[in-house]
């Protein structure tokens, strides 16, 4: 029987696999540039800093769990979730540095060619696409149970693309000697890192920014939550995230006194989660609502209900 039997990667081993992973990568993409700048290959230097995406990547899902594992205090409620996404701007300001330096560098090769050496040139690549390999095979089996592995995973995916590009530039030269092809292949592969970097700056900016999730339709949210039975009316509503996989909603609820706030704030969570796979949220429910302003809701600007049963004044 295999009723209540989990598939899922434990967590410790996740862990060995993704350091693991990240030494291989971290050590093979030190020698790899050491032997573009030996060869002459502007093309292993590339991949090479393309190697380097996939270490930062690693390295990013490394800290993220272990930071993910102190918890909140006083001066960080929300705990430290947030490094992953500092780490991973960092990571794509450096790339965008490296990328643009990449494609100077193809621009001076293309007005004064060097020769190249192309049995290092494929010697190196072909020990990094079986480094790529190794590390796609280890990554594969905890990529559907963790976003930070998943990352991971695709950036080791494309960076094998990269060496098939580099072994392919050195047999091109072998046997045409047309020593331009290997700048094309560090062009192109500079160009390929670009606007995946751009992707990765502008995601880790959007969520230091406090924007809206990714993929997720406030507008969609807010229909939802109005379809709660009991609920009238939805207003000073956000919603954020923390960090990857992390999102957190807050918001007003005004509700019909016929339905209890408990049970609406019940329907409320079960709806934001299921439907939008969000699970920390807060919700202020009010019989009547709050007068909104561009800096949230002023409760001095209306009157309060009042009371049914009004006690005398003792």
């Amino acid at each position: 029987m295999s009723e209540g039997h989990s598939h899922a990667v434990p967590e410790n081993k996740k862990e060995t696999t993704l350091w693991i992973a990240f030494g291989l990568t971290s050590t093979f993409l030190i020698a790899e540039a050491v032997a573009g700048v030996l060869l002459n290959s502007l093309a292993l230097l590339a991949d090479a800093a393309h190697m380097f995406t996939d270490a930062a990547a690693l390295g990013i899902a490394l800290v993220a769990m272990r930071v993910a594992r102190r918890p909140a205090d006083a001066r960080r409620s929300f705990g430290y979730y947030r490094f992953e996404i500092l780490a991973a701007t960092f990571n794509a300001l450096l790339l965008f540095a490296v990328a643009i330096y990449i494609l100077y560098e193809a621009y001076q090769r293309f007005r004064s060619p060097t020769d190249v050496q192309t049995t290092g040139m494929i010697v190196v690549a072909t020990l990094g696409l079986i480094i790529n390999i190794i590390s796609i095979k280890m990554l594969s089996g905890g990529k559907d149970s963790s976003l930070n592995i998943k990352g991971a995973y695709l950036e080791v995916w494309s960076d094998m693309l990269g060496s098939i590009g580099v072994i392919a530039a050195a047999l091109i030269i072998r046997f045409t000697g047309w020593a331009w092809v290997d700048t094309v292949i560090a062009v192109g592969i500079g160009l390929w890192v670009l606007p995946r970097t751009w992707i990765l700056l502008k995601e880790s900016l959007n969520i230091l920014l406090e924007g809206t999730p990714k993929g997720l339709d406030l507008d969609d949210l807010k229909r939802s939550m109005l379809a709660v039975n009991g609920v009238t009316g939805v207003h000073d509503i956000h919603i954020w995230v923390l960090t990857s996989g992390k999102n957190s909603l807050t918001a007003h609820i005004v509700h019909s006194p016929e339905v209890p706030a408990g049970k609406v704030i019940k329907a409320l969570k079960t709806v934001v989660a299921t439907r939008f796979d969000v699970f920390h949220t807060t919700f202020q429910c009010e019989l009547v609502g709050c007068a909104h302003t561009e800096d949230g809701c002023n409760f001095t600007a209306y009157e309060p209900p009042p009371r049914e049963n009004p006690q005398p004044a003792v």
